[in-house]
């Protein structure tokens, strides 16, 4: 058995190669259980590439991911699965249009995605609704998914990911194709449970610094499949780091805890 450790994830050295492409090259970085870390960097940075890496669903090239105590290669990769709750688009597809949204988020007690002869405990269907309500949804827990606004979907899937008590939740673009004021909606409801001393520890990829909610800890940047820098937010996150990211200088803004950036 793996000795206790505050640690959720420990990437070292890790390399991701797919035939002659350098998708990840030497990434190092480790989360605690009450960090709260923002994923930063342009298309083809290789956050899709970690993500996959830090939720169990690629290996490394070279290198190590150790995720919740238990290093990959070396562990019954469908036993740490369920411990990692994860939204991403791709599985967002993977929903039915038809589904209620009390459904989409209890199935992810069994892992599936669409209700069909499983049986699940009233505790779950409770458990469901409290995080829906959690995020603002209680109101909309009967109604069908596919009627569903792009916000109100995007905080089912978030409650989806909370449904099995994970130790660890993976948000990629939580914010993709979100309005204003649907964007800000999500961002006060993350920025609750990142403050929330009871949730699990929080990865969120983007590409805005506009979305990074309240309360985040600490923030990787990633470019070109390698890291810029990572550490503590206040830290890490400055206008000469997001200009060696993207590319292009940009000045970066503060305004109490939102960020906001511009080139100049």
């Amino acid at each position: 058995m793996p000795e206790p450790t505050d640690l959720v994830i420990s990437v070292d050295s890790a390399v991701v190669r797919r035939g002659r492409s350098l998708l990840l090259r030497d990434v190092s970085f480790q989360v605690e259980l009450d960090e709260r870390w923002v994923v930063l960097g342009p298309n083809g940075a290789g956050k899709t590439t970690l993500l996959n890496l830090i939720s169990g669903r690629m290996h490394p090239t070279s290198g190590t991911v150790e995720l919740l105590g238990e290093r990959l290669g070396k562990v019954d990769i469908f036993e740490l699965r369920p411990r990692i709750g994860l939204a991403t688009a791709q599985l967002a597809e993977q929903i039915p249009g038809d589904e209620t949204v009390v459904d989409v988020v209890v199935t992810a007690a069994w892992s599936v995605l669409g209700r069909w002869h499983e049986e699940y405990d009233p505790v779950d269907e409770q458990r469901a609704r409290a995080l829906l309500e959690q995020l603002g949804m209680a109101e909309l827990a009967d109604r069908t998914y596919g009627t569903l606004s792009e916000g109100e979907r995007k905080r089912t899937q978030i409650a989806r990911a909370l449904m099995t008590d994970p130790e660890l939740l993976l948000l990629d673009e939580p914010a993709a194709g979100l309005d204003l004021g649907a964007r800000e909606s999500l961002v006060k409801r993350l920025s609750e449970l990142a403050y929330d001393p009871d949730a699990p520890a929080l990865v969120l990829v983007t590409h805005h610094v506009e979305e990074i909610p309240p309360g985040f800890t600490h923030a990787l940047l990633l470019s070109d499949g390698g890291v810029v820098a990572a550490g503590l937010l206040d830290e890490t996150l400055t206008s000469e780091n997001l200009t060696k990211t993207f590319g292009v200088k940009l000045e970066l803004s503060r305004n109490a805890d939102r960020f906001t950036a511009r080139a100049i």
